[in-house]
């Protein structure tokens, strides 16, 4: 136990740096169900291979203020969060996408709430700045109505979803499994809306340009996204051992996670609108931001489908 934390800091029990063949870092939230493929892919990877760590984007830099500290070779997150990150960090590479989010807005009936329309003037919670946000910007838009119709109420996945099965609130719009619990817990009370899929998240791996560059984490980084493809493949033909890892690891409901398993792909490609999505959400954060959006061509940047190919062809 203590080799492998004295690994993960850098050096090994004789003080010396730790070699280049230490264990790839891959940092992920467990509490996150579009995470699962990379909990089975570390699983199935060898312990003096791959190590996995709770965390996301933020642990591939020294220095950023992070909730789980250490310092990641790979990170899974939001694509919008690799947009946030890459304003400060313009070498974060994203090279895989892992599952694609199928959002909707859960709503309580009792609330007068049956179409977006009725959403209309009502309390709606969702996370800032994040894919959700974004996700219920985009519904509504569908509906006629714009962020301002709304009373938009900031809050975390579990608070809201505790937030809207006591009443609380009206509705919300987050990624699940919260959403899925808060849609149980209602019954019949519990309606979804979700307007012909007008964005889906993009729940993605990514690295650094100079972890490519580096011959040796470039290599561990093509063999974990091997295996990851696998993860993908054995969680989409057969879920059960990802939805208990799952569960193990996170603390939700095992009943919960199967309910909620639908609303997600386990794609574990680089779909080819991507680079188009990310542009449009750049427009949304750099109104947030109050900034100049960067152009369609740099955001592509940020997209390197060099390891995926090079993991296919193997």
């Amino acid at each position: 136990m203590w080799r492998l934390v004295l690994i993960l800091l850098g050096v090994t029990l004789g003080g010396a740096p730790a070699s280049a063949a230490e264990p790839l870092k891959v940092f992920s939230l467990p509490p996150i169900l579009e995470a699962a493929p990379l909990l089975i892919a570390v699983e199935k990877s060898a312990a003096s291979d791959v190590v996995g760590m709770p965390g996301g984007i933020p642990n591939l830099w020294e220095g950023e203020v992070v909730r789980f500290p250490g310092l990641a070779d790979v990170a899974g997150n939001a694509e919008t969060q690799a947009l946030r990150f890459s304003l400060k960090h313009p070498d974060l590479r994203l090279i895989l996408t892992v599952t694609e989010g199928l959002y909707r807005i859960v709503a309580r009936r009792s609330a007068g709430i049956a179409s977006l329309a009725d959403l209309k003037g009502k309390r709606v919670a969702t996370q800032a700045d994040t894919s959700a946000a974004y996700y219920l910007k985009s519904a509504l838009a569908t509906g006629g109505l714009a962020e301002a119709d709304v009373q938009i109420v900031a809050s975390t996945p579990a608070a809201m979803a505790d937030a809207l099965i006591a009443r609380q609130i009206d509705a919300i719009a987050i990624w699940e499994p919260q959403a899925e619990r808060a849609a149980l817990a209602l019954g019949a009370d519990a309606v979804s809306l979700r307007p012909n899929q007008p964005y889906r998240e993009f729940y993605s791996l990514n690295t650094t340009a100079a972890a490519l560059a580096d011959p040796t984490k470039r290599a561990q980084i093509v063999a974990f996204v091997r295996t990851l493809i696998g993860a993908c493949r054995d969680v989409a033909a057969s879920p059960e051992r990802a939805q208990a890892l799952y569960a193990a690891r996170s603390g939700n409901d095992a009943a919960v996670i199967r309910s909620a398993w639908p609303h997600h792909r386990f794609s574990c490609s680089l779909p080819a609108e991507l680079a188009d999505i990310m542009a449009q959400e750049e427009q949304w954060m750099a109104g947030l931001d109050k900034r100049a959006p960067r152009t369609r061509e740099e955001i592509a940047k940020l997209i390197d489908a060099s390891v995926l190919n090079e993991a296919m062809q193997r």
